[in-house]
């Protein structure tokens, strides 16, 4: 179980789940929700980092949005600063998936001096994977009638329980490159509930005009991306494109993964992970 703690901070109060040891690192999720269960990708770096998982605004015990600007990933690295001098640290890591990963790409741009180093995995720097056909958000894609009918469920308001919890399984399977796989992946508890407020706002608010593609230009910071193969929610091709914008990066390419490769291929992720906390930008796994 990880360590709940609440801290005050001049934009908040903020819940934050501790666990490990070593330098400190901030995980988080544009918009899931995290208790003392921790959370699968947060669980890969306990060996060699002290973790610090974050619920933001709107997520558990974490204070509301005065505001829905204060939902957006500029605003919200604001509040990840105001943790990060809460706590005292003069720097720290950032390791985000997903949307996480794009939250630290925008935090690598907004606070270069804050972040030591940077994990970024199956994230995109546009909005461009919207219109990719391999994606499953694309109205081009296979699987995207699919996902349509899976939001329907999860944005009901007459939906049960049961018919969420099966749409979400749905959601997750269409992200595994084995989903048969799906009861040893998931055996052991996490968390990470979808905050739909927070999910709102980054699909119909943020989404349609984001690219920080000139941003990534500027930034300097030791960058580990990673991306499974077959990632059907941001396309390999985005991370490869970060990479390639980056100036001090290091791409990570998981063979017999989708949109999970630290459930999907556990030890080359602990390897990666081992890489990243030693900077040894030049050594392969």
């Amino acid at each position: 179980m990880w360590k709940k703690s609440v801290i005050q901070t001049p934009r908040g109060i903020f819940e934050l789940f501790t666990q490990g040891h070593g330098e400190p690192i901030c995980v988080t999720h544009l918009y899931s929700e995290f208790n003392e269960l921790g959370n699968y990708f947060a669980d890969t770096l306990v060996n060699d980092f002290k973790v610090y998982l974050v619920n933001l605004k709107e997520a558990g015990n974490s204070c509301k949005a005065k505001t829905d600007k204060e939902l957006s990933m500029k605003e919200t690295v604001k509040d990840l600063e105001s943790i990060r001098e809460a706590l005292g640290f003069k720097k720290w890591n950032f390791a985000g998936h997903s949307t996480g990963g794009m939250l630290g790409l925008v935090y690598s741009f907004v606070y270069p001096d804050s972040l030591t180093k940077l994990l970024v995995g199956g994230a995109t720097a546009t909005n461009k994977y919207m219109e990719h056909e391999g994606s499953m958000y694309s109205p081009n894609s296979p699987l995207n009638k699919q996902l349509k009918s899976i939001f329907s469920i999860l944005q009901s308001s007459t939906s049960t329980s049961e018919e969420r919890k099966n749409a979400s399984r749905q959601w997750t399977s269409m992200s595994l490159y084995k989903p048969e796989k799906w009861d040893e992946y998931f055996s052991k508890p996490s968390s990470g509930r979808v905050i739909q407020k927070r999910l709102d706002y980054y699909s119909y608010k943020e989404l349609p005009d984001y690219d920080i593609i000139s941003e990534l230009r500027e930034v300097k910071l030791p960058t580990f991306i990673y991306c499974g193969k077959y990632d059907t929610q941001c396309p390999l091709i985005f991370s490869e494109e970060i990479n390639s914008i980056l100036k001090n990066s290091r791409l990570y390419v998981f063979e017999s993964s989708n949109h999970s490769p630290f459930l999907e291929e556990k030890q080359k992720f602990a390897c990666m992970i081992s890489d990243f906390k030693a900077l040894t930008m030049n050594h392969s796994c």
